[in-house]
């Protein structure tokens, strides 16, 4: 399983180091005893500079895979979240507590993923791989989560001399929250410490073995709580009036002007044979979006989330995003106009996306109930995806 570096791979990693984005993730892996359907979950919400992202299909052997991706990258051989089609799902985060060494390779994350995606089938496999391939020549320094078809659901905090494993089964709570600091490096360094105990807060606030998706993208993804400073979530912006301008600064809190999209891997049943993994995406700032399902099986990803230089879902929820985030200067971007999305008088347009996305998520669990074609996979997934992006379209 030794990693296949591609020269041109390698010089575009070194040359993206002089102009390195802020990155900033928070996180979950949840093993099945904690989630309600019994099966391990992902969770990721992508904070980047990048945020012009896409979910593509790759095509490749011995696995296929969805994977998340910056939107130039049309090969998918940078992934920063993914599905494969042996129910192997990854995703990372900056761990920026790690050792690192000057003249060694880094910011390769996205390539391990790849990699990992093509040629990973369980938990083991990537932790194989990962022992394979320690060296200065890794370019990792970063959590990663990792499901598979078997249940296994863990955490690896990877450096490129080292790595420590947790596994989510392990921890009372049964699942691992994780932001942009690593459990194994110098304690008290790192960053990312108030989103942590805030995604904390949420999630120990759903009642055991009670965790979805649907909970996840729906109240988590989108939250505006701070763990130290009281401000409202989006569930209270209907009590400001939108007569008055309701600003919210959210540099950290769980969703963020940063955030290019949510996703939540929905892993196979460990005892049920020919389940469906599901990859729930939400392509643009999670309060200016709506999750859709996608599956490797269908062969292709939604043409909403994938064509053209800028997916129509992102461009749709670019447009709403401007709305209640008007100011594009780095002190005033990260200030939130919370009755642009919801208000006393009705006029926001958050409750009509987060109805569509309730009905999304519905219609998802009784087409789930039986068995289906790639065909009709993709057909569903399209048919998601357009509604999503009608729902979106419609506020002016």
């Amino acid at each position: 399983m030794k990693k296949i570096l591609p020269v041109l791979a390698i010089f575009l990693a070194l040359l993206s180091t002089l102009s390195l984005p802020d990155h900033a993730c928070t996180t979950a892996v949840i093993s099945p005893g904690a989630s309600s359907s019994h099966r391990p979950l992902l969770w990721k919400n992508r904070d980047t500079d990048f945020l012009n992202n896409k979910v593509i299909f790759v095509n490749e052997s011995p696995f296929s895979y969805l994977a998340l991706v910056n939107a130039e990258d049309r090969s998918g051989r940078w992934a920063y979240a993914g599905l494969n089609s042996a129910g192997f799902a990854i995703f990372n985060s900056v761990a920026y507590n790690l050792p690192e060494s000057s003249g060694e390779m880094k910011d390769m994350e996205g390539t391990i993923m790849a990699d990992a995606l093509r040629i990973c089938s369980s938990v083991a496999d990537f932790e194989k791989y990962i022992q394979e391939n320690l060296g200065p020549s890794l370019g990792s320094l970063a959590n990663f989560g990792v499901l598979d078809a078997q249940g296994d659901a863990a955490l690896f905090e990877v450096s490129n001399r080292a790595f420590k494993k947790y596994t989510a089964a392990d921890f009372p709570e049964k699942y691992i929250i994780n932001t942009n600091f690593a459990r194994s490096g110098e304690a008290g360094t790192g960053a990312g410490y108030l989103r942590f105990e805030r995604a904390s807060q949420l999630f120990g606030q759903i009642p055991p073995g009670q965790i979805s998706p649907y909970l996840i993208l729906g109240r988590i993804s989108r939250d505006t709580g701070h763990a130290l400073v009281q401000q409202p979530v989006y569930s209270q912006f209907k009590a400001f009036s939108a007569k008055k301008p309701f600003w919210i600064a959210t540099r950290d809190t769980i969703d963020r002007e940063s955030t290019s999209a949510a996703v939540v891997v929905c892993g196979r049943k460990p005892d049920q044979k020919n389940s469906l993994a599901t990859l729930w995406v939400m392509l643009g700032e999670p309060l200016f979006t709506i999750a859709i399902p996608m599956w490797v099986e269908a062969g292709a990803s939604a043409i909403p989330l994938a064509q053209g230089d800028k997916a129509a879902l992102y461009l749709e929820s670019k447009r709403l995003k401007k709305t209640a985030r008007p100011h594009p200067e780095s002190d005033r971007r990260e200030y939130l106009e919370a009755t642009r999305l919801d208000n006393l008088e009705g006029t926001g347009f958050l409750p009509g996306l987060l109805e569509t996305e309730k009905k999304i998520f519905a219609s998802t669990e009784e087409f789930l109930k039986f068995p289906h074609t790639p065909a009709e996979l993709a057909a569903f997934q399209e048919q998601m995806a357009e509604k999503a992006l009608a729902a979106l379209r419609a506020v002016h």
